[in-house]
């Protein structure tokens, strides 16, 4: 499937953009799922092996934080235009709503004095205290600062952590066993980067708001497997129920397929970001690790793909610009309808 992208990807991999990937395409009832390259290069090459978990970063947000959201919501707990201090009263802004918070155009001031010396205590109220500029609801801003004041709005509502909702309200229903925010066997994590201080990282989270704030962190944290990640994203391509289960409403998934930031040129749904597809928006978001997600309900198609592209080494400008390529050429290859 899709022969102009699968030799961009094997052009990446020779071109040491990652040490390995997982990838897979999904277009209605045909699906295929290919592994190339290492899982690592340190301390020493290790082939990449089939439901190897990756620490999938930012995905997090769409695939736990957005989708807890959204099910408040069809619960009446939330609406997105509440402020963020109707929930967080510590939260010192009363302009800023949930809405701004998963669009990113909150424009908060992200700055924390020596962030990474911080207890989870202290992130959690420094976070909280951070204040909008003068661009609130004006320019999308990518920030994790948003989805993490989402995910303490999660624990707010329910009295559980954001780990304990997405294991109870996501994973179990759509059978996603191996997806974990705490994975137990380390060396079946796909490992990330060789870190200065803390050596090769491998089961434990790269992001370092993430590694102190553990399952309360709703913007990165979750490690999961291509299979678990196929399962979530078929709940999505069938518009929110896989084999049974409901975890959404086709309502709360057509409402994601359209802009909610409300700002020219810059398109962002809850959660996702957007690609325009003619009249039709395409879901899509990326991990810092090296991971991404399009998803096209309308079309049902999907490109997923896990890499640990940080390892050893973190070179995300020319990242971003060949990943880039990357996808142009599957949605070229998408549009025009011959995958084979």
């Amino acid at each position: 499937m899709y022969p102009r992208t699968q030799k961009k990807i094997a052009e990446m991999l020779k071109d040491a953009v990652f040490p390995g990937a997982t990838y897979t395409f999904i277009d209605k009832e045909k699906m295929e799922t290919r592994l190339v390259g290492s899982a690592a290069i340190l301390p020493e090459r290790e082939a990449l092996r089939e439901g190897m978990l990756y620490d999938v970063a930012s995905l997090t947000k769409v695939i736990v934080t957005t989708t807890l959201l959204l099910q408040l919501y069809e619960e009446g707990e939330i609406n997105f235009e509440d402020p963020v201090r109707a929930y967080l009263p510590a939260f010192q802004s009363g302009s800023v709503t949930i809405r701004h918070l998963l669009t990113h155009t909150t424009d908060l001031k992200g700055y924390i004095k020596n962030r990474d010396a911080l207890s989870a205590e202290e992130l959690s109220a420094a976070l909280i205290s951070l204040e909008p500029g003068e661009d609130l609801g004006k320019k999308v801003v990518y920030t994790d600062t948003g989805l993490i004041l989402a995910g303490f709005i999660i624990e707010k509502l329910t009295g559980k952590s954001v780990e304990e909702n997405f294991e109870e309200r996501i994973k179990q229903p759509l059978a996603m066993t191996e997806s974990s925010y705490q994975p137990i066997d380390p060396m079946r994590c796909v490992p990330t980067q060789n870190h200065p201080t803390r050596g090769v990282i491998r089961g434990s989270v790269h992001d370092p708001k993430a590694l102190i704030l553990g399952g309360h962190c709703g913007s990165a944290g979750l490690f999961a497997p291509m299979n678990d990640l196929i399962r979530f994203s078929q709940m999505l391509l069938h518009f929110g129920e896989w084999e049974g289960q409901q975890i959404l409403r086709k309502e709360s998934v057509q409402a994601l397929l359209r802009d909610w930031g409300n700002v020219h040129g810059q398109t962002r749904s809850l959660g996702w970001n957007l690609f325009q597809d003619g009249e039709d928006f395409v879901l899509w978001h990326t991990g810092y690790t090296g991971t991404f997600m399009i998803l096209d309900p309308n079309r049902q198609k999907a490109f997923l793909l896990l890499s640990n592209r940080v390892h050893l080494e973190d070179r995300r400008p020319e990242w971003i610009a060949v990943r880039d390529e990357l996808i142009a050429i599957y949605l070229k290859e998408s549009r025009e309808g011959k995958i084979e």
